[in-house]
Formats: C-alpha cells, sequence, structure tokens
C-alpha cells in the first residue's frame, strides 16, 4: 500500500496546492479560467500531438480498447440518463448529470497518474480514452443537449453547430494533425520536437493545479443535492471500472496492460468537462460541481485500493 501511495500522492499534492493557493487567496478567481484554458488551448495539445506523431499505428490503433472503454464510459452516461429521465429531470440536466457519472478526468489526472503508475507505453491508451472522453462522449452530450433545448425542429442546423464546436476543440484537433503525420510518415522537426517537449511537458502539473483552483471556488447548493451527489460518485468511481473491467477480461478479453490502463482510467474522478457544460448552457451546475468535488477526493482512496489490489 505504501508504495502504491507513493506514485498516487505526489499527483494529488498538486491537486492540493491549487486548493490551497487559491484559498488563501495567492491567486484570484480568475485564475482557474486562465490556467485551465492555458492547459486546454495549449500545454495539453501540445503533449497529444506530441505523443501521436511519434507513436507507432500498432499502439493507436486497438479496436479492443476503444471497445472496452467506450462501452464502459457510455453504459454508466445512458444508465444515468435513463433513471434521472424516470424522475422527469429535463433532457439537458439529465444529460450532464450522464456526464457526471461517465466523463473520466482523463486529460487533467490520467497522462501523469498513467505514467507515474504504468509507465510511457500507458500513454497511448490514455490517449485513446481520453479522445474517447472529451471528444467522442462529449458530442454525444452536446447532441442529446441541443435536442433537449430545442424549440423548432432543425437537425440541419445542430449538426451543423456540433461540427463546428468539435472542429475548434484542440483536443480534437492536435491528435488529428499528429496522426496526419504519422500517416504520412514526415518526422517532427528537431526545434519543433524541442517546443513540443517543453509545453506539453507543463500540461500534467499546470492541469492539475488547475484542478485544484476549480475545486477551492466556494459553490452553494450542493448539500440539498446530496443523495444525488453520492450515487453519482459511487457510479463513476465503482461501477465504471467494473463494468470496464468485466468487458476488459470477459468479452474483449485484453492482455494484462491494457485491462489496468482501462480500469485505471475508468477509475478517474469525474473531470470538469460537465461543469463548463453545465455553465455554458446555464444549466443548475450545483450537483456538477459537487460530484466533482466528492469523487476527486474519494478517488484517492479508491484508486489507491484498485492499484494495491492489481498489484
Amino acid at each position: 500500500m505504501l508504495s502504491v501511495l507513493t506514485f498516487v500522492l505526489p499527483i494529488f499534492a498538486l491537486i492540493f496546492s491549487g486548493w490551497a493557493i487559491r484559498r488563501i487567496g495567492v491567486l484570484g478567481p480568475h485564475a482557474t479560467g486562465e490556467l485551465n484554458r492555458f492547459v486546454v488551448y495549449l500545454a495539453l495539445p501540445a503533449l497529444l500531438f506530441d505523443i501521436v506523431a511519434n507513436a507507432r499505428w500498432s499502439e493507436i490503433w486497438q479496436p479492443s480498447f476503444v471497445a472496452t472503454f467506450g462501452l464502459g464510459s457510455v453504459i454508466v452516461f445512458a444508465f444515468v440518463i435513463a433513471i434521472r429521465l424516470r424522475r422527469a429531470r429535463h433532457l439537458a440536466d439529465a444529460t450532464i448529470d450522464g456526464l457526471n457519472g461517465a466523463y473520466a478526468n482523463t486529460g487533467f489526472i490520467g497522462f501523469p497518474l498513467a505514467a507515474a503508475v504504468l509507465g510511457r507505453s500507458a500513454l497511448a491508451p490514455t490517449l485513446i480514452a481520453t479522445i474517447l472522453t472529451v471528444c467522442v462522449l462529449f458530442a454525444i452530450a452536446l447532441i442529446l443537449i441541443e435536442i433537449g433545448l430545442q424549440t423548432e425542429r432543425h437537425p440541419h442546423r445542430m449538426a451543423i453547430k456540433v461540427m463546428r464546436s468539435l472542429v475548434r476543440n484542440p483536443l480534437l484537433v492536435a491528435p488529428v494533425g499528429g496522426a496526419l503525420l504519422l500517416a504520412f510518415g514526415i518526422e517532427v522537426p528537431v526545434p519543433v520536437e524541442s517546443f513540443l517537449k517543453l509545453l506539453g511537458g507543463a500540461a500534467s502539473p499546470c492541469a492539475l493545479v488547475a484542478l485544484g483552483l476549480f475545486l477551492a471556488e466556494k459553490r452553494e447548493g450542493a448539500r440539498r443535492e446530496a443523495g444525488t451527489i453520492s450515487l453519482l460518485v459511487a457510479l463513476k468511481l465503482v461501477v465504471q471500472p467494473s463494468v470496464t473491467w468485466l468487458l476488459a477480461t470477459q468479452i474483449f478479453h485484453l492482455p494484462p496492460m491494457l485491462t489496468h490502463t482501462a480500469v485505471l482510467l475508468a477509475a478517474l474522478p469525474t473531470g470538469t468537462g460537465p461543469f463548463m457544460v453545465a455553465e455554458f448552457y446555464r444549466r443548475e451546475a450545483s450537483i456538477t460541481s459537487g460530484v466533482v468535488l466528492a469523487s476527486t477526493i474519494a478517488s484517492l482512496a479508491t484508486i489507491t485500493l484498485y492499484l494495491a489490489l492489481a498489484g
């Protein structure tokens, strides 16, 4: 257990550092958004581009891993939406709740944790999981929210709006750009590679600090939704990795390394994506912020327990 904590604690220490400097007033209320934009628009895309451009197709093209992690996320996502709709929840809000239960924080926590625990060979599967989460699952959620908010039927306009948001998503554009270089066998020039290494190296620590800043923000309304928050946290931290493990071992028979990577990434806490969606569409965000905070804190115990059991 202690050896596992040596890997996990530095990751969460960075999150706590961001939380602490926000709470004591070193950084102001705008720091969260600014640092988050740096990670999303510069540092993390540089890391994703560098990983893909220097990868091998055998690392990226892993259909069984895609199916395992993707289905694990979609099953929980659809289950949450179904039970929330049965309670007369609006489709837009039920979809955001679905993200709360299935949106793993692969971008901010996944890369540093996978690299620390499983080594650099886990970065390519982590990239795949990140694309599935921040692009595919995100796109499905946006489509459902737009459908729920539509007052008139304009499917072509809705499709154009979703496509525009995906095309402008740097977390999608960066790996696609790297894939083009990989497909045509173009090597990244040495100065550009050095630039990507420097910028991409800032992604993980800055992302973790940004997450801590986000968690330090005081928000009202989460206490009265404690039951819903507890349910969504349990689905995220226990049910999703369990479903993913069953898919990996019983259905797709992944090798041990990929199985551990898929389960570890599925066991990650809820990312900030659902909160950004709730804020963008001006929906109630108290449940989302509560899930992000509670799942992040609880995941220190659940991830440590899984790593100890998995050896």
